[in-house]
């Protein structure tokens, strides 16, 4: 009996909660079913706390009874099920708030975005015109902000001369024409005029006296001060040897002597060139004119001691920098330099650096200086790596190119290349130096290009034996190579046999010969070599040791060799005359060759 009515208690109570929780959602209004739930309890003989908290069953008038206790069992399962509805709420509620989360953001992002719209509109590089207006580009590299905040400088100091006034366009195309200049991009709207004359310049007398030495411009200085002293950016293409240091080192000093004195690691003009040699080589032209203008000039380059390069950027009064990029991007880290105040960059050797994989650290460099600036670029080639920077570092740069396009070599130069075997070499070597140093009672000074480091320490080893000889490669410390150099332009040692670390920048005056022990790796590098003699007017010898290793270059060698109007032997037209097109560094061979700096056109579909 006693467990029949144990089951019927049990049947009640699973009724019970039955009942409660299905009527439980017929309510609409909260204090309404508050209300119910309560009678409903108290009928049952149970009863709830208040109206704002949770059903919650605590209490029986019999204690004892057996609903009860089970009641009392049931706390943690009825507490759960009449909180599910609570629950759902506060999802419900956390997903509302969720996407009023996502909503603000989204209309944040929008504002941004409406925000860089305008601010590149503010932010404009501007560039002069014939009428004294400017145009915008916003996409050149440097700091906006610095352009903008900025003190204000002047890049515009030519005035043509009675003289450059006086000529008429077809006087005009025959000065172009008997200097082999070509002129891109100045839409004819401008006069840069050739000069026939330092004087022409416009130079301040100072700056001038840096010039007394020479009789006339070269063909890229007489077209590049035009262009440059106008406040225009340029692009300079010219072979080695062809004085375009003064060509940028002029006008950069006549805008620094308009401007006020340069506080400590502050300069006014950056100068990056991609060696050491050339980086000094720049650096002493600076100082040689620095003496007659009262501007310093300092030096960093990778090897050199860097706490002396320290103290002297730390001295006041110096306004050029001239930099090899890694070490100035070390010094820009340290904080030791900055280049806010930088309003004209000069890229030297642009080709070079991009092929030693510098284009990293000239970007970082050229973003921390004013977007306003001018910047001028030389190279000796015009490769579409080359298009590509100028297209984002300069605004419409005037491209002046001397020569004919394509890679040549200095006509005061005469190339000899002779087909040997490559176990031969050096015998070769010995019958060269014999031939073109032994007959001369002053020994003239002469140049070994060898391709690797350990081929030259190899080369230089079997010199000395008969041969004063000094050597320059890049596993030797900076003072070894200073000082090689420094007995190799004294004369103490007419010999050097050196990598392409001195095929840039070597600027050593009574180089005869030049002895091409390997041939290089590229066409370009060859060209260079040769610079190294025939310079400033003079001429010089360049004989190359030719080898089967070296076949895939026969097509542009024999190239260079027709333009400059020397010819070309018959044992290296054997290997052929197809030109191999040159790989890119990232993509090899699988690349297609475009026009970086050619602008985009617009496609309409009817």
């Amino acid at each position: 009996m006693r467990k029949r009515k144990e089951r019927v208690s049990e049947e009640k109570r699973l009724l019970f909660f039955w009942a409660f929780f299905s009527r439980r959602d017929c309510f609409s209004d909260r204090e309404e079913q508050t209300e119910e739930r309560t009678n409903f309890l108290q009928n049952e003989e149970l009863f709830c706390l208040g109206a704002d908290e949770p059903p919650l069953l605590v209490k029986c008038k019999k204690k004892n009874s057996p609903h009860a206790r089970r009641a009392d069992k049931e706390k943690i399962f009825i507490k759960t099920i009449m909180s599910d509805d609570e629950e759902r709420k506060k999802k419900k509620f956390k997903k509302e708030k969720k996407k009023e989360k996502k909503e603000k953001k989204r209309k944040e992002r929008e504002e941004e975005k409406e925000k860089s719209k305008k601010s590149k509109k503010k932010n404009k590089v501007v560039k002069e015109d014939e009428e004294g207006e400017t145009t915008t580009n916003a996409k050149i590299v440097g700091d906006f902000g610095l352009a903008k905040s900025g003190a204000p400088f002047k890049k515009k100091f030519y005035e043509p001369s009675e003289s450059i006034l006086r000529l008429s366009e077809k006087d005009v195309k025959e000065r172009r024409d008997s200097l082999a200049i070509t002129i891109e991009n100045d839409g004819k709207k401008y006069n840069f005029t050739p000069l026939a004359t330092f004087q022409e310049a416009g130079f301040p007398k100072e700056i001038l006296a840096v010039c007394k030495n020479f009789q006339k411009p070269s063909p890229i200085q007489a077209q590049s001060w035009p262009i440059i002293m106008s406040g225009h950016d340029m692009v300079g293409i010219a072979a080695t040897g062809s004085g375009k240091t003064l060509a940028f080192g002029l006008p950069a000093l006549t805008q620094i002597k308009a401007q006020p004195p340069c506080k400590p690691g502050q300069p006014a003009c950056l100068v990056l060139a991609p060696t050491r040699e050339l980086a000094q080589q720049t650096a002493k032209v600076f100082d040689d004119a620095g003496d007659a203008t009262g501007i310093k000039c300092v030096c960093v380059y990778g090897g050199g001691p860097k706490y002396l390069q320290k103290q002297e950027m730390k001295q006041s009064g110096f306004a050029v920098i001239v930099a090899t990029p890694g070490r100035l991007r070390d010094f820009m880290n340290d904080g030791d330099v900055r280049l806010d105040r930088v309003t004209i960059l000069i890229l030297d050797e642009a080709d070079r650096m991009l092929d030693l994989g510098f284009e990293p650290e000239i970007r970082a460099i050229a973003g921390a200086t004013r977007a306003d600036r001018q910047t001028v670029m030389f190279s000796a080639t015009w490769p579409n790596s080359v298009q590509g920077l100028a297209a984002e570092f300069m605004t419409n740069p005037i491209k002046c190119r001397i020569g004919a396009e394509g890679l040549k070599a200095s006509h005061s130069i005469k190339q000899i290349v002779e087909v040997v075997e490559p176990h031969e070499k050096d015998q070769h070597l010995h019958r060269l130096l014999n031939k073109y140093l032994g007959s001369e009672k002053v020994t003239p000074r002469c140049l070994v290009f060898a391709l690797y480091k350990k081929e030259c320490a190899r080369v230089h080893d079997l010199l000395r034996r008969n041969w004063k000889s000094a050597s320059i490669h890049g596993d030797m410390s900076q003072h070894d190579r200073e000082q090689s150099v420094a007995s190799f332009k004294s004369g103490k040692t007419p010999i050097l046999v050196a990598t392409d670390v001195a095929a840039r920048g070597l600027d050593i005056p009574g180089v005869e010969y030049v002895i091409n022990y390997t041939f290089p790796l590229t066409t370009e590098d060859y060209v260079h070599r040769i610079g190294r003699t025939g310079r400033a007017g003079a001429t010089g010898v360049a004989h190359t040791l030719f080898t089967v290793h070296d076949k895939s270059r026969a097509g542009e060698l024999a190239n260079v060799l027709r333009e400059a109007g020397e010819t070309v032997p018959e044992s290296l037209s054997k290997f052929g005359t197809h030109v191999k097109k040159k790989e890119s560094k990232l993509y090899g061979a699988h690349f297609k060759d475009i026009d970086m700096s050619a602008k985009a056109t617009k496609i309409t579909f009817d």
